[in-house]
């Protein structure tokens, strides 16, 4: 069967819809480029809608701080809209025993680097600020400007943006990359530059860019509103957000807007379905039980799963795919790509338009994985 020759031409064609894309497309119609993004899902579907959507900046690594904090400041803009369901309740790193206590003030001290507001928690603050942790916790730290946000919900604001700009959305999906654009599967063909943020779908179209797909899994329960009020993670989050381990889980709760409670997180490989495996929830739950004993007599609603792309060190592709002079990608955020969208989206388009980025873009070009 032969393809149906259509042919539409470009400044920059998006492949992908979630809140990597569509930040890229919004940024893109800012700056006044021809913009087509090609989305045969649901806008802000995949990684996007199974994130937990904080807004968070790890410190565990310099690159990925700078550009959490980058994008943090542009977050600030998008405050007042109600249907993104931004949250500032802060974020509470609680600490289990001395050794995570006595880590707080390396990580003020990297987050005082880049102008982030931070503090330390002592234990009888810890209790005062959030009376249902478990006993014999030491403290903790806060900081106080960080939010959540409904991602979903973004992501289709900043394509209705881009749309109201004359950004063209396509529901279709980028078959084959071309010398001169792509192909779409019902033949068309589009010319232009293509900027690739299809999550964990990049290997499809750039299979020269190691990345892996991790699988994980969130709980959120009835309504329970004053329960938990800041975002509650375990100061290890960092070994099992970056470690390699076949699964691990940690401890982080969220208070949502509705005055439900979002529980994760599970990360596991080696997984390609989006069946609910039961034992990791068991693991999972277990383990916020631990810190927040309460959420046991609590009513779940629904278990749903999501899968994270991984790049091989743990840092995002952002900028020119090498040996492919058209060709550019944002993809691999792991569990920071809500975080980091914003940013992410500023640094690829600055690139592409030859401008100065507002950050070191070198940390995150793919050039220094490019198989």
């Amino acid at each position: 069967m032969g393809y149906r020759q259509h042919v539409k031409s470009y400044d920059l064609i998006i492949a992908g819809a979630g809140i990597i894309g569509t930040a890229c497309a919004d940024y893109a119609s800012q700056e006044g480029l021809r913009v087509v993004i090609v989305e045969p899902g649901a806008i802000g579907g995949g990684a996007t809608a199974a994130a937990m959507g904080h807004l968070v900046a790890m410190d565990d690594d310099r690159a990925e701080l700078a550009l959490a904090h980058y994008s943090l400041q542009l977050w600030e803009s998008y405050t007042g809209i109600a249907q993104i369901e931004y949250s500032r309740c802060g974020t509470l790193w609680v600490a289990a025993n001395e050794a995570d206590y006595a880590r707080i003030p390396q990580k003020l001290a990297r987050l005082a680097s880049f102008g982030v507001q931070a503090e330390r928690v002592e234990r009888e603050q810890l209790y005062r600020l959030e009376p249902t942790l478990k006993p014999g916790l030491h403290g903790g730290m806060r900081v106080p400007r960080e939010a959540v946000v409904y991602p979903p919900g973004m992501a289709r604001y900043l394509l209705d943006c881009a749309c109201a700009r004359g950004v063209e959305l396509l529901r279709d999906r980028v078959d084959v990359m071309t010398d001169d654009g792509v192909r779409l599967s019902d033949g068309t063909q589009l010319r232009g530059a293509v900027l690739v943020a299809t999550g964990c779908a990049l290997p499809q179209l750039l299979p020269q860019l190691p990345l892996r797909a991790r699988k994980g899994h969130l709980v959120i329960t009835d309504r329970y509103p004053g329960l938990v009020h800041h975002q509650l993670v375990e100061l290890g989050y960092a070994e099992s957000a970056h470690g390699d381990a076949d699964s691990s889980v940690a401890f982080n709760v969220q208070p949502r807007p509705t005055g439900q409670i979002l529980i994760g997180s599970s990360r596991e490989y080696g997984s390609d379905t989006p069946q609910v495996s039961m034992p990791i929830v068991r693991r999972m739950l277990e383990r916020a039980f631990n810190y927040l004993p309460a959420l046991r007599q609590l009513e779940a609603l629904r278990i749903w799963t999501g899968f994270r792309p991984v790049s091989v060190d743990g840092l995002p592709y952002l900028g020119r795919v090498p040996d492919r002079p058209n060709t550019w990608v944002a993809a691999g955020h792991e569990g920071l790509g809500i975080t980091t969208s914003l940013g992410s989206a500023r640094l690829v388009i600055d690139q592409w338009l030859g401008r100065s980025t507002a950050i070191d873009s070198r940390p995150y070009d793919p050039a220094r994985v490019a198989t």
